[in-house]
């Protein structure tokens, strides 16, 4: 099948008109609709735009192919759109982009579909064959250029990779393995051949595995490029170099992860570990990183749900779910027990299951799950919540690796016994040994929450400023970790005692690092991933309602900026409603409590400047230490 098979004069388009991202795609989209390639217009636009929230299609060197694999699309088909002026794309290398090429894969779409968009996604790579598209005055000129394009193509013989000393192997995969995985491919086998490096590339695409490399290729290899933005089995490439990195360095920088893999300068990958060696590029993606978001982001819709539950609940009055109050009501209380008995319960246990499982596939999840559930539950006497987000992460890794260590201790078995490893012997000793850990070194963890106490009991008397800036900080330091919950509780102390001051600094305090992280992602949109914006929105209610834990996936992401950052903010909030001599009757709710601040609309007034300036501070600082992702 040819390229010109799917894309005709129909579905070309050498002037468009649109002046922005969201246009250009629109367009795009009406044109393919309107050559009748689409029996569900809505739908595809949802696939294509689900597909540039994971990373955009703009790739570069003035090209972006928005492209979907959906049943939305009616036959295979491609459209080409040209700018003349050029649009942002929000494009990889931040240059604008005027050559679009729009694809669209139907569900069923055969391996001959696949194989000729993928062989369009390589032909852009050729600078010369982009002039021409650049150039072309008639659709027939595209449809010309790209004939001769396929015809020469199709003339050279298929290239072999040869047996040498220094043989580099790549492996390359996007998540739909249409466009990124062969172009990543073709810009390495371009720029090694021009390098004199023998080189040899599986492709993970749609179509599945092409080129896979064999036991005697990983063996001869100096070194392993993984570029990849989806999974990819690495099991195979045990003891040997391998650089990890997004698809997109293989486009962009070839001649730099060549070198790199021919001098060996890489982390060992050991695959017992889940990961490898710290490398000496310090922009790769490291396992724990992997680890630590694979638990976060598992973990963020009980976050996000529960904590709007809660919230939720307490606009039918503070003390709404508590039978015993007057302002008691059923249904507040059911959303109470939903969103904090239950989804908020689960956090932890969560977290530490998922980052678990990272490390060690599925039969690390039973034993991380356990190893958070008692670091939430078995504390010291008299301390509730354990020693919660901290606990938590410990517990995980604790799990991933022990999992790690009893798989390793068990290879030796018969191999009669297979059978009972993953259903008998993994979770029975991985769950023993989590549990009897976190069982000794819980109680000394949640300790810290009680010394805590004590030590800001003995600061009541001592400056109001100095105060506040200890509760607001200590509220963002682990964000509803021990720390969090030991200002919060002695907030909540002071309360029962007449004093109204110490929880109004802490749920300040504690609104701060969602509302800043959202206002950094939206002030700083180019520092933050989409996925990152998005949840960026979502903290806006978190802080909002006074749930500090929705600022938890940006800190745990970038820890190093994010926290300090946050402490910052809070501290400073935290001084100033101290300083304002704020009184707040309640003890949670956020927004949904302002007008129990004592002193009237004055007093709420300059409670909401408070937070406002804490969380606007702490979005500048972080917005500033964060990299500009258009240059990593």
């Amino acid at each position: 099948m040819r390229i010109t098979d799917l894309l005709t004069k129909d579905t070309i388009l050498l002037n468009m008109t649109a002046s922005s991202k969201p246009e250009a795609i629109d367009e795009l989209i009406g044109k393919l609709d309107q050559a009748g390639k689409l029996n569900d217009r809505d739908g595809y636009k949802q696939a294509i735009e689900e597909r540039e929230q994971q990373s955009t299609t703009g790739i570069g060197e003035g090209i972006a192919i928005p492209h979907a694999k959906t049943s939305a699309v009616k036959e295979p088909a491609i459209a080409f759109g040209r700018s003349q002026e050029g649009l942002d794309y929000e494009s990889l290398d931040g240059q604008p982009t005027n050559l679009f090429f729009m694809i669209a894969a139907s569900e069923g779409a055969n391996q001959a579909h696949l194989e000729t968009l993928s062989s369009l996604s390589s032909f852009l790579m050729d600078k010369k064959f982009r002039e021409k598209l650049e150039t072309a005055k008639t659709e027939d000129d595209v449809i010309e250029a790209i004939n001769a394009k396929e015809a020469e193509e199709n003339d050279e013989d298929v290239e072999e990779s040869t047996d040498s000393a220094g043989k580099v192997l790549a492996v390359t995969a996007c998540p739909t393995g249409i466009a990124h995985t062969y172009m990543a491919a073709d810009k390495l086998k371009e720029t090694a051949k021009e390098m004199g490096v023998d080189i040899k590339v599986q492709t993970n695409g749609s179509s599945g595995v092409k080129n896979k490399l064999k036991a005697e290729d990983i063996e001869e290899a100096s070194a392993i490029i993984v570029a990849a933005d989806t999974h990819v089995d690495m099991s195979d490439f045990d003891g040997k170099p391998v650089i990890e990195v997004p698809v997109a360095k293989a486009i962009h920088e070839p001649k730099e992860l060549i070198t790199k893999a021919v001098n060996q300068d890489a982390p060992v990958y050991r695959h017992e570990g889940g990961g490898s060696e710290p490398a000496g590029d310090s922009k790769q993606r490291t396992g724990i990183y992997k680890h630590l978001m694979n638990g976060v982001s598992n973990m963020l819709p009980f976050v996000v749900g529960g904590g709007i539950l809660i919230a939720i609940s307490f606009f039918f009055g503070i003390n709404s779910a508590d039978p015993e109050s007057e302002q008691y009501n059923r249904f507040a209380e059911m959303l109470n027990t939903i969103g904090g008995g239950n989804a908020f319960f689960l956090l932890v246990p969560v977290l530490a299951g998922f980052i678990a499982s990272s490390i060690a596939d599925r039969p690390g999840f039973a034993p991380g799950m356990v190893g958070g559930l008692i670091a939430t539950t078995s504390g010291v006497e008299g301390a509730d919540g354990g020693s919660g987000f901290l606990g938590g992460l410990i517990a995980g890794f604790l799990a991933g690796y022990l999992t790690l260590g009893v798989k390793k201790m068990l290879e030796g078995l018969p191999a009669f016994l297979d059978g009972l490893k993953t259903v008998l012997f993994y979770p029975v000793l991985a769950i023993f040994g989590t549990g009897m850990i976190m069982l000794l070194i819980n109680p000394p963890l949640t300790s810290i929450y009680t010394g805590l106490l004590d030590w800001l009991e003995g600061l009541t008397g001592a400056n109001v400023a100095l105060l506040g800036i200890i509760i607001g900080g200590m509220m963002a330091v682990d964000m509803g970790g021990p720390i969090n919950k030991a200002a919060y509780t002695f907030g909540i102390a002071t309360l029962d005692a007449g004093n109204y001051t110490i929880i109004a600094a802490a749920m300040a305090g504690g609104m701060v690092p969602p509302l800043a992280m959202a206002f950094a992602s939206t002030i700083f949109k180019n520092k933050f991933t989409k996925q990152e914006r998005e949840s960026g929105k979502t903290a806006y209610a978190l802080g909002a309602f006074f749930i500090t834990e929705g600022a938890i996936p940006f800190a745990a992401a970038d820890p190093a900026r994010v926290i300090p950052s946050m402490v910052v903010g809070s501290a400073i909030t935290g001084a100033l409603t101290m300083l304002f001599s704020i009184g707040l009757t309640a003890p949670h709710g956020g927004v949904v409590v302002i007008g129990l601040v004592e002193g009237g609309f004055v007093q709420a007034a300059l409670y909401i400047a408070a937070i406002l300036i804490g969380s606007i501070v702490a979005a500048i600082i972080v917005g500033t230490l964060k990299k500009d992702l258009r240059k990593a």
